[in-house]
Protein backbone atom coordinates (compact mmCIF):
# COMPACT_ATOMS: atom_id res chain seq x y z
CA UNK A 1 0.00 0.00 0.00
CA UNK A 2 1.35 3.41 -0.99
CA UNK A 3 2.05 5.72 1.95
CA UNK A 4 2.08 9.53 1.82
CA UNK A 5 5.63 10.81 2.45
CA UNK A 6 6.34 12.82 5.56
CA UNK A 7 7.76 16.33 5.29
CA UNK A 8 11.12 15.08 6.58
CA UNK A 9 11.21 12.31 3.97
CA UNK A 10 10.47 14.86 1.23
CA UNK A 11 13.22 17.19 2.46
CA UNK A 12 16.00 14.60 2.86
CA UNK A 13 16.86 14.37 -0.90
CA UNK A 14 16.82 18.17 -1.14
CA UNK A 15 19.19 18.48 1.82
CA UNK A 16 21.54 15.90 0.29
CA UNK A 17 21.47 17.70 -3.07
CA UNK A 18 22.23 21.09 -1.52
CA UNK A 19 25.09 19.60 0.46
CA UNK A 20 26.63 17.89 -2.57
CA UNK A 21 26.25 20.93 -4.81
CA UNK A 22 27.86 23.14 -2.15
CA UNK A 23 30.79 20.74 -1.83
CA UNK A 24 31.21 20.71 -5.60
CA UNK A 25 31.57 24.48 -5.74
CA UNK A 26 34.56 24.32 -3.37
CA UNK A 27 36.17 21.13 -4.64
CA UNK A 28 35.78 21.25 -8.43
CA UNK A 29 36.92 23.97 -10.80
CA UNK A 30 34.25 23.16 -13.41
CA UNK A 31 31.14 21.78 -11.72
CA UNK A 32 29.38 21.44 -15.09
CA UNK A 33 31.92 18.83 -16.21
CA UNK A 34 30.32 16.07 -14.13
CA UNK A 35 30.22 16.70 -10.39
CA UNK A 36 26.82 18.43 -10.40
CA UNK A 37 25.39 15.70 -12.64
CA UNK A 38 26.47 13.01 -10.18
CA UNK A 39 25.07 15.04 -7.27
CA UNK A 40 21.66 15.13 -8.95
CA UNK A 41 21.74 11.40 -9.68
CA UNK A 42 22.77 10.55 -6.10
CA UNK A 43 19.93 12.70 -4.73
CA UNK A 44 17.55 10.99 -7.17
CA UNK A 45 18.78 7.60 -5.92
CA UNK A 46 18.03 8.53 -2.32
CA UNK A 47 14.59 9.88 -3.30
CA UNK A 48 13.88 6.59 -5.12
CA UNK A 49 14.76 4.57 -2.02
CA UNK A 50 12.39 6.68 0.08
CA UNK A 51 9.40 6.42 -2.26
CA UNK A 52 9.93 2.69 -2.91
CA UNK A 53 9.96 2.24 0.85
CA UNK A 54 6.64 4.12 0.88
CA UNK A 55 5.09 1.59 -1.49
CA UNK A 56 5.75 2.86 -5.03
CA UNK A 57 7.17 0.37 -7.53
CA UNK A 58 10.20 1.00 -9.73
CA UNK A 59 8.21 0.67 -12.96
CA UNK A 60 6.10 3.72 -12.06
CA UNK A 61 9.18 5.69 -11.10
CA UNK A 62 11.02 4.84 -14.32
CA UNK A 63 7.99 5.76 -16.43
CA UNK A 64 7.92 9.18 -14.79
CA UNK A 65 11.66 9.65 -15.32
CA UNK A 66 11.36 8.80 -19.02
CA UNK A 67 8.36 11.13 -19.36
CA UNK A 68 10.21 13.99 -17.66
CA UNK A 69 13.32 13.53 -19.80
CA UNK A 70 11.09 13.43 -22.86
CA UNK A 71 9.60 16.81 -21.95
CA UNK A 72 13.12 18.30 -21.99
CA UNK A 73 14.08 16.74 -25.34
CA UNK A 74 13.16 19.84 -27.44
CA UNK A 75 15.38 21.97 -25.18
CA UNK A 76 18.28 19.58 -25.65
CA UNK A 77 17.87 19.56 -29.44
CA UNK A 78 17.74 23.37 -29.44
CA UNK A 79 20.90 23.42 -27.34
CA UNK A 80 22.75 21.22 -29.84
CA UNK A 81 21.66 23.47 -32.71
CA UNK A 82 22.76 26.57 -30.81
CA UNK A 83 26.21 24.99 -30.61
CA UNK A 84 26.29 24.37 -34.35
CA UNK A 85 24.96 27.86 -35.09
CA UNK A 86 27.72 29.42 -32.96
CA UNK A 87 30.27 27.45 -34.97
CA UNK A 88 29.07 28.44 -38.44
CA UNK A 89 28.45 32.05 -37.42
CA UNK A 90 32.07 32.21 -36.31
CA UNK A 91 33.63 30.80 -39.49
CA UNK A 92 31.29 32.91 -41.65
CA UNK A 93 32.51 36.08 -39.92
CA UNK A 94 29.03 37.03 -38.70
CA UNK A 95 29.92 37.26 -35.00
CA UNK A 96 33.33 38.89 -35.66
CA UNK A 97 31.57 41.45 -37.90
CA UNK A 98 29.08 42.23 -35.15
CA UNK A 99 31.98 42.85 -32.77
CA UNK A 100 33.90 44.88 -35.37
CA UNK A 101 31.06 47.28 -36.15
CA UNK A 102 29.76 47.24 -32.60
CA UNK A 103 33.02 48.74 -31.35
CA UNK A 104 32.33 51.77 -33.58
CA UNK A 105 28.71 52.20 -32.56
CA UNK A 106 28.70 51.52 -28.81
CA UNK A 107 29.95 54.10 -26.34
CA UNK A 108 31.96 52.41 -23.53
CA UNK A 109 30.09 54.25 -20.79
CA UNK A 110 26.71 53.33 -22.25
CA UNK A 111 27.67 49.80 -23.31
CA UNK A 112 25.99 47.86 -20.46
CA UNK A 113 22.84 49.98 -20.74
CA UNK A 114 22.85 49.42 -24.51
CA UNK A 115 23.41 45.67 -24.10
CA UNK A 116 20.27 45.41 -21.96
CA UNK A 117 18.19 47.42 -24.44
CA UNK A 118 19.41 45.58 -27.55
CA UNK A 119 18.89 42.17 -25.93
CA UNK A 120 15.41 43.21 -24.80
CA UNK A 121 14.41 44.42 -28.27
CA UNK A 122 15.66 41.27 -30.03
CA UNK A 123 14.02 39.02 -27.44
CA UNK A 124 10.73 40.91 -27.70
CA UNK A 125 10.83 40.52 -31.47
CA UNK A 126 11.75 36.83 -31.47
CA UNK A 127 10.08 35.67 -28.26
CA UNK A 128 13.16 33.63 -27.34
CA UNK A 129 15.78 34.41 -24.71
CA UNK A 130 17.78 31.39 -25.88
CA UNK A 131 18.01 32.57 -29.49
CA UNK A 132 18.79 36.11 -28.33
CA UNK A 133 21.65 35.03 -26.08
CA UNK A 134 23.03 32.62 -28.69
CA UNK A 135 23.13 35.26 -31.44
CA UNK A 136 23.28 38.93 -30.49
CA UNK A 137 24.23 38.01 -26.92
CA UNK A 138 27.43 36.26 -28.01
CA UNK A 139 28.37 39.28 -30.13
CA UNK A 140 27.64 41.71 -27.28
CA UNK A 141 29.80 39.66 -24.93
CA UNK A 142 32.60 39.82 -27.48
CA UNK A 143 32.26 43.61 -27.72
CA UNK A 144 32.27 43.89 -23.93
CA UNK A 145 35.45 41.82 -23.67
CA UNK A 146 37.09 43.93 -26.38
CA UNK A 147 36.22 47.03 -24.36
CA UNK A 148 37.79 45.54 -21.23
CA UNK A 149 34.48 44.95 -19.44
CA UNK A 150 34.01 42.26 -16.81
CA UNK A 151 32.43 39.36 -18.73
CA UNK A 152 30.17 38.42 -15.79
CA UNK A 153 28.70 41.94 -15.71
CA UNK A 154 28.18 41.91 -19.49
CA UNK A 155 26.52 38.49 -19.28
CA UNK A 156 24.22 39.82 -16.54
CA UNK A 157 23.19 42.72 -18.79
CA UNK A 158 22.53 40.41 -21.76
CA UNK A 159 20.47 38.00 -19.66
CA UNK A 160 18.51 40.81 -18.02
CA UNK A 161 17.47 42.19 -21.40
CA UNK A 162 16.84 38.77 -22.96
CA UNK A 163 14.52 37.64 -20.16
CA UNK A 164 12.67 40.95 -20.14
CA UNK A 165 11.78 40.34 -23.79
CA UNK A 166 11.08 36.64 -23.27
CA UNK A 167 8.72 37.49 -20.41
CA UNK A 168 6.67 40.04 -22.36
CA UNK A 169 6.78 38.84 -25.96
CA UNK A 170 3.51 37.33 -27.29
CA UNK A 171 5.73 34.99 -29.31
CA UNK A 172 7.33 33.49 -26.20
CA UNK A 173 6.27 30.00 -25.12
CA UNK A 174 6.31 30.89 -21.42
CA UNK A 175 4.27 34.04 -22.07
CA UNK A 176 1.61 31.80 -23.58
CA UNK A 177 1.99 29.00 -21.04
CA UNK A 178 1.49 31.12 -17.90
CA UNK A 179 -1.96 32.52 -18.82
CA UNK A 180 -3.03 29.07 -20.02
CA UNK A 181 -2.20 27.63 -16.59
CA UNK A 182 -3.92 30.48 -14.77
CA UNK A 183 -7.02 30.71 -16.98
CA UNK A 184 -6.67 34.14 -18.59
CA UNK A 185 -5.94 35.36 -22.12
CA UNK A 186 -2.54 36.27 -23.53
CA UNK A 187 -2.89 40.03 -23.95
CA UNK A 188 -4.56 40.58 -20.57
CA UNK A 189 -1.61 38.71 -19.09
CA UNK A 190 0.97 40.80 -20.98
CA UNK A 191 -0.67 44.11 -20.04
CA UNK A 192 -0.96 43.13 -16.38
CA UNK A 193 2.71 42.12 -16.25
CA UNK A 194 3.70 45.70 -17.09
CA UNK A 195 2.74 46.73 -13.54
CA UNK A 196 5.64 44.76 -12.08
CA UNK A 197 7.92 44.51 -15.12
CA UNK A 198 8.16 48.25 -15.92
CA UNK A 199 9.60 49.39 -12.55
CA UNK A 200 11.87 46.33 -12.51
CA UNK A 201 13.30 47.20 -15.92
CA UNK A 202 13.73 50.88 -15.01
CA UNK A 203 15.70 49.94 -11.88
CA UNK A 204 17.77 47.47 -13.91
CA UNK A 205 18.64 50.08 -16.55
CA UNK A 206 19.65 52.63 -13.90
CA UNK A 207 21.95 50.09 -12.22
CA UNK A 208 23.64 49.17 -15.50
CA UNK A 209 23.96 52.83 -16.46
CA UNK A 210 25.87 53.50 -13.23
CA UNK A 211 27.96 50.33 -13.59
CA UNK A 212 28.72 51.20 -17.21
CA UNK A 213 30.26 54.56 -16.42
CA UNK A 214 32.27 53.02 -13.57
CA UNK A 215 33.62 50.28 -15.85
CA UNK A 216 34.34 52.76 -18.65
CA UNK A 217 37.38 54.01 -16.73
CA UNK A 218 39.16 50.73 -17.58
CA UNK A 219 38.58 50.96 -21.33
CA UNK A 220 41.80 52.89 -21.91
CA UNK A 221 43.77 49.74 -21.10
CA UNK A 222 42.37 48.00 -24.20
CA UNK A 223 43.65 48.70 -27.72
CA UNK A 224 40.31 48.94 -29.53
CA UNK A 225 42.04 49.87 -32.79
CA UNK A 226 44.25 46.80 -32.46
CA UNK A 227 41.23 44.57 -31.82
CA UNK A 228 39.45 45.89 -34.91
CA UNK A 229 42.62 45.55 -36.98
CA UNK A 230 43.01 41.92 -35.90
CA UNK A 231 39.43 41.09 -36.84
CA UNK A 232 39.69 42.88 -40.17
CA UNK A 233 42.98 41.13 -40.90
CA UNK A 234 41.52 37.67 -40.30
CA UNK A 235 37.99 38.01 -41.68
CA UNK A 236 36.34 39.64 -44.67
CA UNK A 237 34.21 41.99 -42.56
CA UNK A 238 31.28 43.37 -44.51
CA UNK A 239 27.79 44.65 -43.67
CA UNK A 240 26.53 41.97 -46.09
CA UNK A 241 27.22 39.40 -43.34
CA UNK A 242 24.37 40.90 -41.32
CA UNK A 243 21.99 39.30 -43.80
CA UNK A 244 22.43 36.05 -41.86
CA UNK A 245 20.97 37.28 -38.53
CA UNK A 246 18.40 39.42 -40.37
CA UNK A 247 17.10 36.39 -42.27
CA UNK A 248 17.11 34.27 -39.11
CA UNK A 249 15.12 36.85 -37.15
CA UNK A 250 12.69 37.17 -40.06
CA UNK A 251 12.20 33.41 -40.04
CA UNK A 252 11.54 33.47 -36.28
CA UNK A 253 9.05 36.33 -36.70
CA UNK A 254 7.22 34.17 -39.25
CA UNK A 255 6.63 31.78 -36.31
CA UNK A 256 8.80 29.02 -37.70
CA UNK A 257 9.51 26.70 -34.73
CA UNK A 258 12.89 27.07 -32.95
CA UNK A 259 14.53 23.84 -34.19
CA UNK A 260 14.06 24.45 -37.96
CA UNK A 261 14.80 28.17 -37.41
CA UNK A 262 18.16 27.43 -35.82
CA UNK A 263 18.99 24.90 -38.54
CA UNK A 264 18.27 27.57 -41.17
CA UNK A 265 20.57 29.97 -39.31
CA UNK A 266 23.28 27.30 -39.12
CA UNK A 267 23.09 26.50 -42.84
CA UNK A 268 23.15 30.19 -43.74
CA UNK A 269 26.28 30.63 -41.64
CA UNK A 270 27.95 27.76 -43.46
CA UNK A 271 26.98 29.11 -46.88
CA UNK A 272 28.30 32.59 -46.08
CA UNK A 273 31.55 31.07 -44.80
CA UNK A 274 32.11 29.34 -48.14
CA UNK A 275 31.31 32.53 -50.07
CA UNK A 276 33.03 35.21 -47.97
CA UNK A 277 35.74 33.49 -45.87
CA UNK A 278 37.81 31.18 -48.16
CA UNK A 279 40.96 31.76 -46.09
CA UNK A 280 39.11 30.65 -42.92
CA UNK A 281 37.96 27.53 -44.75
CA UNK A 282 41.57 26.72 -45.64
CA UNK A 283 42.84 27.51 -42.12
CA UNK A 284 40.37 25.16 -40.44
CA UNK A 285 40.55 22.33 -43.00
CA UNK A 286 44.31 22.51 -43.51
CA UNK A 287 46.26 22.50 -46.76
CA UNK A 288 46.16 19.88 -49.49
CA UNK A 289 42.39 19.81 -50.07
CA UNK A 290 40.26 21.04 -52.93
CA UNK A 291 38.05 23.98 -51.96
CA UNK A 292 34.93 21.82 -52.11
CA UNK A 293 36.44 19.22 -49.80
CA UNK A 294 37.87 21.89 -47.47
CA UNK A 295 34.46 23.59 -47.29
CA UNK A 296 32.79 20.34 -46.28
CA UNK A 297 35.43 19.59 -43.61
CA UNK A 298 35.21 23.11 -42.15
CA UNK A 299 31.42 23.20 -42.16
CA UNK A 300 31.20 19.84 -40.37
CA UNK A 301 33.94 20.75 -37.89
CA UNK A 302 32.25 24.05 -37.03
CA UNK A 303 28.94 22.28 -36.41
CA UNK A 304 30.18 19.45 -34.20
CA UNK A 305 33.62 20.29 -32.77
CA UNK A 306 36.32 22.73 -31.74
CA UNK A 307 37.34 25.62 -33.97
CA UNK A 308 40.15 27.90 -32.76
CA UNK A 309 41.29 30.64 -35.08
CA UNK A 310 44.49 32.64 -34.70
CA UNK A 311 44.72 36.41 -35.17
CA UNK A 312 47.31 39.09 -34.41
CA UNK A 313 45.60 40.03 -31.11
CA UNK A 314 45.35 37.85 -27.98
CA UNK A 315 41.99 39.37 -26.99
CA UNK A 316 40.51 38.49 -30.36
CA UNK A 317 41.97 34.96 -30.14
CA UNK A 318 39.84 34.45 -27.04
CA UNK A 319 36.74 35.52 -28.98
CA UNK A 320 37.19 33.52 -32.19
CA UNK A 321 36.82 29.99 -30.85
CA UNK A 322 33.86 27.68 -30.48
CA UNK A 323 33.10 24.05 -29.61
CA UNK A 324 30.03 23.38 -31.75
CA UNK A 325 27.62 20.68 -30.64
CA UNK A 326 30.26 18.82 -28.65
CA UNK A 327 30.63 21.82 -26.36
CA UNK A 328 27.00 21.39 -25.33
CA UNK A 329 27.22 17.74 -24.28
CA UNK A 330 28.08 18.45 -20.62
CA UNK A 331 25.05 20.70 -20.44
CA UNK A 332 22.80 18.04 -21.97
CA UNK A 333 24.18 15.54 -19.46
CA UNK A 334 23.27 17.99 -16.70
CA UNK A 335 19.75 18.48 -18.07
CA UNK A 336 19.16 14.71 -18.23
CA UNK A 337 20.43 14.29 -14.65
CA UNK A 338 18.23 17.16 -13.46
CA UNK A 339 15.20 15.67 -15.19
CA UNK A 340 15.87 12.31 -13.48
CA UNK A 341 15.91 14.00 -10.08
CA UNK A 342 12.81 16.08 -10.83
CA UNK A 343 10.96 13.05 -12.20
CA UNK A 344 11.64 10.94 -9.11
CA UNK A 345 10.68 13.75 -6.74
CA UNK A 346 7.42 14.37 -8.59
CA UNK A 347 6.57 10.67 -9.00
CA UNK A 348 6.75 10.07 -5.26
CA UNK A 349 4.76 13.17 -4.34
CA UNK A 350 7.78 14.63 -2.53
CA UNK A 351 7.58 18.02 -4.26
CA UNK A 352 3.88 18.38 -3.48
CA UNK A 353 4.48 17.39 0.14
CA UNK A 354 6.99 20.22 0.55
CA UNK A 355 4.89 22.93 -1.13
CA UNK A 356 1.46 22.11 0.33
CA UNK A 357 2.19 23.61 3.79
CA UNK A 358 3.26 26.83 2.05
CA UNK A 359 -0.13 27.09 0.34
CA UNK A 360 -2.02 26.36 3.56
CA UNK A 361 -0.27 29.20 5.42
CA UNK A 362 -0.87 31.87 2.75
CA UNK A 363 -3.73 34.11 3.95
CA UNK A 364 -3.23 37.67 2.62
CA UNK A 365 -2.68 38.79 -0.97
CA UNK A 366 1.00 39.40 -0.28
CA UNK A 367 1.54 36.06 1.41
CA UNK A 368 -0.30 34.19 -1.37
CA UNK A 369 1.83 35.82 -4.06
CA UNK A 370 4.97 35.29 -1.95
CA UNK A 371 4.05 31.61 -1.57
CA UNK A 372 3.63 31.30 -5.32
CA UNK A 373 6.99 32.95 -5.90
CA UNK A 374 8.71 30.64 -3.42
CA UNK A 375 7.06 27.60 -5.03
CA UNK A 376 8.16 28.65 -8.54
CA UNK A 377 11.75 29.14 -7.40
CA UNK A 378 11.60 25.84 -5.50
CA UNK A 379 10.53 23.98 -8.64
CA UNK A 380 13.24 25.72 -10.66
CA UNK A 381 15.72 24.47 -8.05
CA UNK A 382 14.40 20.93 -7.79
CA UNK A 383 12.66 20.06 -11.06
CA UNK A 384 15.31 22.08 -12.95
CA UNK A 385 13.00 23.25 -15.71
CA UNK A 386 11.21 26.58 -16.16
CA UNK A 387 8.15 24.96 -17.73
CA UNK A 388 7.62 22.76 -14.67
CA UNK A 389 8.09 25.83 -12.45
CA UNK A 390 5.13 27.42 -14.27
CA UNK A 391 2.89 24.41 -14.84
CA UNK A 392 3.01 22.77 -11.40
CA UNK A 393 2.55 25.92 -9.26
CA UNK A 394 -0.08 27.07 -11.77
CA UNK A 395 -2.08 23.91 -11.12
CA UNK A 396 -1.45 24.04 -7.39
CA UNK A 397 -2.44 27.67 -6.80
CA UNK A 398 -5.18 28.22 -9.39
CA UNK A 399 -8.01 27.12 -7.12
CA UNK A 400 -6.64 29.13 -4.17
CA UNK A 401 -6.58 32.33 -6.23
CA UNK A 402 -10.09 31.73 -7.55
CA UNK A 403 -11.49 30.82 -4.12
CA UNK A 404 -10.11 34.07 -2.71
CA UNK A 405 -11.60 36.15 -5.51
CA UNK A 406 -8.50 37.13 -7.46
CA UNK A 407 -8.58 37.44 -11.23
CA UNK A 408 -6.42 34.84 -12.99
CA UNK A 409 -3.98 37.41 -14.37
CA UNK A 410 -2.58 37.89 -10.85
CA UNK A 411 -1.52 34.24 -10.82
CA UNK A 412 -0.25 34.25 -14.41
CA UNK A 413 1.85 37.37 -13.74
CA UNK A 414 3.34 35.85 -10.61
CA UNK A 415 4.22 32.65 -12.45
CA UNK A 416 6.24 34.66 -14.99
CA UNK A 417 7.76 37.02 -12.40
CA UNK A 418 9.14 34.03 -10.51
CA UNK A 419 9.16 30.96 -12.76
CA UNK A 420 10.41 32.29 -16.09
CA UNK A 421 13.09 34.72 -14.95
CA UNK A 422 14.71 32.83 -12.05
CA UNK A 423 15.34 29.67 -14.08
CA UNK A 424 18.47 31.18 -15.60
CA UNK A 425 19.95 31.85 -12.13
CA UNK A 426 20.25 28.15 -11.23
CA UNK A 427 23.32 26.34 -12.63
CA UNK A 428 21.64 22.93 -12.96
CA UNK A 429 18.39 24.29 -14.40
CA UNK A 430 17.98 23.84 -18.17
CA UNK A 431 18.09 27.62 -18.66
CA UNK A 432 20.99 28.34 -16.31
CA UNK A 433 23.08 25.52 -17.73
CA UNK A 434 22.35 26.54 -21.31
CA UNK A 435 23.06 30.26 -21.01
CA UNK A 436 26.21 29.60 -19.00
CA UNK A 437 27.54 27.26 -21.68
CA UNK A 438 26.55 29.49 -24.62
CA UNK A 439 28.15 32.60 -23.12
CA UNK A 440 31.07 30.77 -21.56
CA UNK A 441 30.41 32.47 -18.22
CA UNK A 442 29.61 30.56 -15.03
CA UNK A 443 26.07 30.91 -13.71
CA UNK A 444 27.49 31.76 -10.30
CA UNK A 445 29.58 34.52 -11.93
CA UNK A 446 26.75 36.31 -13.78
CA UNK A 447 24.05 35.67 -11.15
CA UNK A 448 24.82 38.78 -9.01
CA UNK A 449 24.57 40.96 -12.13
CA UNK A 450 21.33 39.56 -13.59
CA UNK A 451 19.47 42.36 -11.87
CA UNK A 452 16.23 42.08 -13.81
CA UNK A 453 15.94 38.41 -12.91
CA UNK A 454 16.73 39.01 -9.24
CA UNK A 455 14.43 42.01 -8.81
CA UNK A 456 11.41 40.58 -10.69
CA UNK A 457 10.16 38.14 -8.01
CA UNK A 458 10.84 40.69 -5.26
CA UNK A 459 8.88 43.35 -7.16
CA UNK A 460 5.99 40.91 -7.59
CA UNK A 461 5.84 40.33 -3.82
CA UNK A 462 6.20 44.07 -3.03
CA UNK A 463 3.37 45.09 -5.39
CA UNK A 464 1.13 42.41 -3.83
CA UNK A 465 1.84 43.49 -0.26
CA UNK A 466 1.18 47.12 -1.25
CA UNK A 467 -2.13 45.89 -2.71
CA UNK A 468 -1.40 47.98 -5.81
CA UNK A 469 -3.83 47.32 -8.68
CA UNK A 470 -4.70 43.85 -7.46
CA UNK A 471 -7.59 42.73 -9.62
CA UNK A 472 -10.45 40.96 -7.91
CA UNK A 473 -13.46 39.12 -9.30
CA UNK A 474 -16.78 40.81 -8.41
CA UNK A 475 -18.78 38.74 -5.93
CA UNK A 476 -21.59 38.07 -8.42
CA UNK A 477 -19.10 36.67 -11.00
CA UNK A 478 -17.20 34.26 -8.77
CA UNK A 479 -17.29 30.58 -9.73
CA UNK A 480 -18.54 28.21 -7.03
CA UNK A 481 -15.80 25.96 -5.60
CA UNK A 482 -17.40 22.81 -7.03
CA UNK A 483 -17.31 24.24 -10.56
CA UNK A 484 -13.70 25.39 -10.09
CA UNK A 485 -12.72 21.83 -9.22
CA UNK A 486 -14.44 20.47 -12.33
CA UNK A 487 -12.78 23.11 -14.53
CA UNK A 488 -9.31 22.35 -13.20
CA UNK A 489 -9.89 18.60 -13.60
CA UNK A 490 -10.63 19.18 -17.27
Amino acid sequence: MKRTPTLLEALIPIILLIGLLTANVFLFEDTLAGSNQIALLLAATLASVIIIRNGMNWESISEKIVSTIGSAMPSMLILLLIGSLAGTWLISGVVPAMIYYGLDIVSPGLFLFTAVVISAIVSLATGSSWSTVATIGVALLGIGKALGMNEAVVAGAIISGAYFGDKLSPLSDTTNLAPAMAGTDLFTHVRYMLITTTPTMIITLIIFLVLGFNHASNVGEVDVVGVKSAIDGSFNTSPVLFLVPIILFAVILMKVPPIPSLMIGTLLGGAFAVIFQPHIIEEVAGSGHSYLKASYITFMQAMFGDVKLTTSDEIVNGLVKTSGMSGMLDTIWLIISAMVFGGVMEAGGLLKRITQPIIDRAKSTGSLVASTVVSCIFFNLTASDQYISIVVPGRMFRKSYQDRGYKPELLSRTLEDAGTVTSVLIPWNTCGATQSRVLGVSTWAYLPYAFFNIISPLMSILIAYLNFKIRRIPENERIPESEVSVEIAK
